[in-house]
């Protein structure tokens, strides 16, 4: 009799905590004031944004998975307006080492699962691993803000070297290019117009593929530079022998930036959730 009055309490299920404050910490993890920080942010994007994001920390899960609590959480929160379902759930299980992000069904196509897994991954467990929670939990909300408000993530690293490759290559294909219309002329000079456009562009084709390590790119830029050697002979001959320039330039900038503010009170507005969302352990 025993036994089996102990079974049933040891897997019974966590209960889920009322909705009292944006940020529930059931762990006394994060200090007094780290509490009133987050949850003073998320309450003040609630009261300017409409969309609502809450966060839990508890010790386990156990026996359910971070993904069956997380939406057992979500139902009974309901964070996000009805109708609009613009809610997120950031569940902590610290004795677990898994966390979860609960999307609401009017925020999955700004908040995609596999955008919700680069939060996790990459954004928050990082910071979980090296024990620092309270920043964790700041940056991966701040991101999730973000994404609400319509920015996009960051390149991942690799993404980020690939197009800074890229624009290295592009850019040392201008002045290979721009190279040529310098020595054009010389090149005219010693072989003659058609031989000279030819050569110019074998160069240039050969130096393009030795950039970008494409032989479509070679023959594309060799094409390119002899049409445009023929081109400039062209044109020089059309004007009489005169002189000619030529020049490029250009530029790009951006710049994004956002800000929250306001207060008010804080419960949940009706939102409905799906199962949209990541997990991830650390």
């Amino acid at each position: 009799m025993l036994a089996g009055a102990v079974v049933p309490a040891v897997w019974a299920e966590v209960a889920v905590p009322p909705l009292k404050a944006a940020v529930t910490d059931l762990t006394g993890t994060l200090s007094t004031r780290q509490l009133a920080a987050l949850d003073g942010t998320l309450r003040a994007f609630a009261q300017k944004r409409g969309s609502q994001m809450a966060v839990l920390l508890l010790p386990t899960t156990a026996p359910e998975t971070i993904e069956q609590y997380a939406i057992r959480v979500a139902e009974a929160w309901k964070i996000g307006r009805k109708g609009t379902d613009d809610g997120v759930i950031v569940v902590v299980a610290k004795n677990d080492r898994t966390l979860r992000i609960e999307v609401g069904y009017g925020l999955e196509g700004a908040i995609p699962d596999a955008v919700a897994k680069r939060v996790v991954a990459e954004i928050i467990t990082p910071k979980f691993k090296t024990g620092d929670f309270n920043a964790g939990l700041v940056d991966g909300t701040t991101a999730l803000m973000k994404l609400i408000e319509g920015e996009k993530l960051p390149a991942a690293a690799a993404d980020r070297a690939l197009l800074g490759g890229l624009n290295l290559s592009i850019e040392m294909l201008f002045w290979l290019f721009a190279g040529l219309a310098v020595a054009d002329g010389i090149i005219k000079a010693i072989f003659g117009r058609t031989v000279g456009a030819i050569a110019g562009g074998g160069v240039l084709g050969f130096l393009a593929w030795v950039v970008f390590g494409s032989i479509v790119a070679g023959v594309l830029a060799g094409t390119a530079g002899f049409l445009l050697s023929l081109f400039m002979g062209s044109a020089s001959d059309g004007r009489g022998g005169g002189r000619g320039s030529w020049g490029s330039g250009g530029g790009w900038g951006g710049g994004s930036g956002g800000g929250f503010s306001g207060g008010g009170g804080f419960s949940g507005g009706g939102g409905g959730f799906g199962g949209g969302g990541a997990s991830g352990r650390w």
